[in-house]
């Protein structure tokens, strides 16, 4: 999976749920278990402040695996690349201590 560094924010509108997550250090950061576009009025599970940001950019939420096995969510400015096809992928920006985690 090759990663570039857009200019822009990566649109959401390309990952699927069940898509694997790699963070920027290679590790598996879990699969896709929501996406939302930019603009959404599905508020994520996180603090307020950090919801608003997400539900303007889009974002992901990610079932975590390993230290982080409860849900994260990844804001499009945190996207790296998108692998299209079976399984495809999605490769982080950041490290998964960097996502933002679920607060329930």
């Amino acid at each position: 999976m090759s990663i570039n560094t857009p200019s822009e924010p990566l649109s959401v509108d390309r990952i699927v749920v069940g898509m694997p997550v790699t963070d920027a250090a290679g590790s598996d950061a879990g699969t896709v278990s929501a996406v939302q576009s930019a603009g959404t009025h599905v508020r994520p599970d996180v603090a307020a402040g950090v919801a608003e940001l997400l539900m303007g950019t889009g974002y992901v939420r990610i079932n975590g695996t390993g230290q982080l096995s409860n849900d994260t969510y990844a804001g499009a400015d945190q996207l790296a690349d998108v692998t299209a096809g079976e399984p495809g992928g999605v490769a982080l920006s950041v490290t998964q201590d960097k996502l933002y985690r679920a607060t329930s």
